[in-house]
């Protein structure tokens, strides 16, 4: 079991590893999805070195005869226990102001009260863990502790299960009205589905890691489940930013048949979750077709509210400027023939 939790761990951190690294472009999201990156490393560490030590939760129904080396052994197992809450914690709530740093640039209102929330509930959670449940703070790591909250920590699993879950639901649906309103090929759809998807499967691993600590206190399935959450949610925070790859992965294609290129992002999509989203009304003329391609199809004015709303600062134009010369001719008695300038100030002498 010692190694498959290791396995896990390290696959884990691989695939979560690659995604953060993909999508870096160093602003201030991308400072606090590396610390997060780096706070999930020490959860895992963490978590596999506590799979192999006891801590001071005993079950009252078989207590132990403990020797001086069993109590050293869980004082050492519960302060891991301390720091693997503390690593999940910290690691979670970054994953949250990630994404609400992103939706802040264009889900203002919803954005300020979901901050608002997960800030308060982050405060109040720790405020309790550090102060209340436990009294004296050195009980966590004490063998035996005074009291049940100092081992099982039921009251702040509680808190924690109702402050987390419920941010993370008013996060995953900031975007939604976004996702539902744009227009996209039904391909590319399920592929935005299964984004969401993952987002659930997050939660759904949050309220698995609960149940098992609860329901099995004395068992190690809320290890697993612990690994599972706080890796998919930093997958999930920056599966938007890999478009492009994700675009190439599943060959999404565009309605004349070549491969999507960035252009073809939804910008509803880019508006929620891309970098630097600006509200920018595009009144000049826009081709995306290649030079040789007709223009008489090719330009035309953004005209519809559609058309305003696909364009975005996420998405590479092409702007092409069309400059009609007129020339006029006439021949001198020399023989030549000369121009006359053109009212775009371009003059031809033709020998």
């Amino acid at each position: 079991m010692a190694v498959s939790l290791i396995v896990e761990s390290a696959i884990w951190f691989a695939i979560t590893l690659l995604v953060v690294m993909a999508r870096m472009k160093f602003q201030a999201d991308d400072i606090l999805m590396i610390v997060a990156l780096v706070s999930d490393l020490a959860l895992l560490i963490a978590l596999n070195f506590l799979f192999t030590k006891k801590s001071n939760l005993i079950d009252p129904d078989h207590p132990p005869s403990l020797t001086p080396a069993d109590i050293a052994e869980r004082t050492l197992g519960s302060k891991l226990v301390l720091v693997v809450e503390q690593m999940q914690i910290l690691t979670i709530w970054l994953v949250k102001a990630c994404l609400l740093l992103i939706f802040s640039k264009t889900q203002k209102l919803c954005m300020k009260l979901a901050a608002g929330f997960a800030l308060f509930g982050f405060v109040l959670m720790e405020i309790l863990y550090f102060g209340v449940w436990c009294r004296p703070f050195s009980e966590y790591w004490a063998v035996p502790p005074n009291s049940i909250q100092c081992s099982a920590a039921t009251n702040h699993l509680i808190t924690n299960a109702v402050f987390n879950i419920s941010s993370d639901l008013f996060i995953i649906l900031i975007p939604l009205p976004v996702f539902l309103q744009i227009n996209i090929a039904k391909k590319k759809k399920i592929v935005l589905c299964g984004v969401f998807a993952l987002g659930f499967f997050t939660i759904g691993a949050a309220i698995a890691n609960k149940f098992y600590s609860f329901t099995e206190p004395f068992g190690d399935s809320w290890v697993y489940w612990y690994v599972r959450e706080s890796s998919t949610a930093l997958i999930v925070a920056n599966i938007p930013f890999l478009w492009t790859t994700v675009r190439f992965a599943f060959r999404l294609t565009t309605s004349r048949g070549s491969p999507t290129s960035k252009a073809d992002t939804p910008a509803g999509l880019a508006a929620a979750y891309g970098h630097n989203a600006k509200n920018i009304n595009h009144n000049t003329v826009i081709s995306r077709g290649s030079r040789g391609m007709d223009f008489e199809t090719d330009f035309r004015p953004l005209d519809s509210q559609e058309d305003m709303k696909y364009f975005s600062d996420n998405v590479p134009l092409k702007i092409y400027k069309r400059q009609e010369i007129s020339v006029t001719t006439e021949t001198t008695e020399g023989g030549s023939v000369h121009t006359r300038p053109s009212r775009d100030h371009v003059s031809f002498t033709i020998q």
